[in-house]
């Protein structure tokens, strides 16, 4: 018999400990799987999500819970802007200039406009396929509020708070 060296032995005995112990560990990837299902359920319990409700009436179906009375409309085209009554036609017509749209006169029109309605909220804006995106914000938000500077401080009054977007007749 031949002697052998210890390190020879060492890895010997070592391969023969371990030898027959093919199998696969799974204990570390289920800890792991666990707590990502516990991340992803909370994280998607506390996600915000906001929801617009929209009722439409059916085909064909004529709405007949508002009586006819002021609906407010602005159409914003490239030339110009018009504000006008579904009812009634157009109130007024503001031609835009060199520099664009005069969005401050528009504001001041609409504050005269809701002296005279004041219980109506609601405003229809629409809008030419040629306007940019920009202008919309712009008018959109005088629509909606005039923002005014009266001692340094900076006044907000609402004017038509709720828009709805259309395409301008042609």
């Amino acid at each position: 018999m031949r002697k052998s060296s210890p390190i020879a032995r060492r890895m010997l005995r070592n391969h023969a400990r371990y030898r027959g112990r093919n199998d696969l560990n799974i204990v570390p990837m289920l800890d792991v799987m666990v707590i990502l299902t516990f991340f992803l359920i909370f994280t998607a319990v506390f996600s915000k999500t906001s929801v617009l409700e929209v009722n439409l009436p059916g085909p064909g179906v004529q709405d007949s819970t508002r009586p006819p009375g002021f609906v407010l409309e602005v159409i914003l085209r490239r030339s110009g802007i018009q504000v006008a009554d579904r009812n009634s036609g157009v109130l007024t017509t503001i031609p835009a200039a060199g520099s664009g749209h005069d969005v401050a006169r528009l504001t001041e029109y609409l504050a005269e406009l809701k002296l005279r309605v004041p219980q109506t909220t609601e405003a229809t804006l629409l809008v030419a396929e040629d306007v940019d995106y920009d202008t919309i914000v712009q008018v959109m938000d005088a629509v909606r509020v005039r923002q005014t500077i009266a001692g340094g401080k900076v006044a907000r009054e609402t004017l038509f708070p709720q828009i709805s977007l259309g395409d301008a007749p042609t």
